[in-house]
């Protein structure tokens, strides 16, 4: 098999087979000071972000993960490896030669899809307002653009419990809006899994397993590629 869908392959197994430590699982057992930058965070963490941490240094962003202020909702490996699943099939299917390797994939589409997790500034839970996504006219969240301009909606979700509203424990949750023209339609919903990780020049806040493609769009990402391959790139 190709090689990047080898090692990818093997990183989807170790994630089904291997019970994910404390750290992951429960935001409140961990020392959310990391002592390094954002980057270094991601490199620190290679069972996770590995490939991410790679696609930050293919994005031309390195610096920026090392030095900008910087708010970021990390996406684990595994929406990656599902996107170069989806994104193989399709040339495949096309005729065209797969990805071997993330590199075949060109800066800018890194890029345009990395910046969608990136916001300026340095924000935790605490400073994000309420969402209820069954009532968006009373708890919307707020509408934010992305490190580049992408429009995404970020709120905190604030769950039940004993069949008491709101008094529950608090999630963190990003969606991605489609259509700048029906900004509350088709939304992409994501929720946090860990949250509130300080590093040197950010936050990090960790989306959980469920996130299903990388750049939340697969279809969009995919149609990039197929037009760069067919414009001979």
């Amino acid at each position: 098999m190709r090689t990047i869908l080898c090692f990818m392959a093997a990183l989807l197994l170790g994630l089904c087979a291997c019970n994910k430590d404390k750290y992951y699982q429960d935001s409140g057992t961990h020392d959310p000071a990391f002592k390094g930058t954002t980057l270094d965070y991601l490199d620190a963490v290679p069972f996770y972000f590995d490939t991410v941490a790679t696609i930050v240094r293919l994005a031309g962003m390195e610096e920026v993960f090392n030095s900008d202020t910087l708010t970021f909702f990390a996406p684990t490996d595994r929406s990656v490896l599902r996107l170069m699943q989806s994104l193989n099939y399709e040339l495949y299917r096309l005729g065209y030669d797969t990805v071997k390797v993330l590199s075949d994939v060109p800066k800018e589409i890194w890029f345009k899809y990395l910046q969608r997790y990136m916001f300026h500034g340095s924000n935790e839970l605490k400073d994000y307002p309420q969402i209820d996504y069954n009532l968006l006219n009373t708890y919307p969240g707020q509408g934010f653009l992305s490190w580049n301009g992408s429009p995404m909606n970020i709120g905190v979700v604030y769950n039940d419990d004993n069949g008491v509203k709101y008094v529950g424990y608090r999630q963190l949750s990003i969606a991605c809006i489609p259509d700048p023209a029906r900004p509350k339609e088709n939304w992409i919903i994501d929720y946090v899994a860990s949250c509130n990780i300080t590093t040197y020049n950010g936050v990090v806040h960790t989306l959980t397993n469920d996130h299903y493609y990388f750049g939340f769009q697969g279809d969009l990402f995919i149609a990039d590629m197929i037009s760069v391959v067919e414009n001979g790139g």
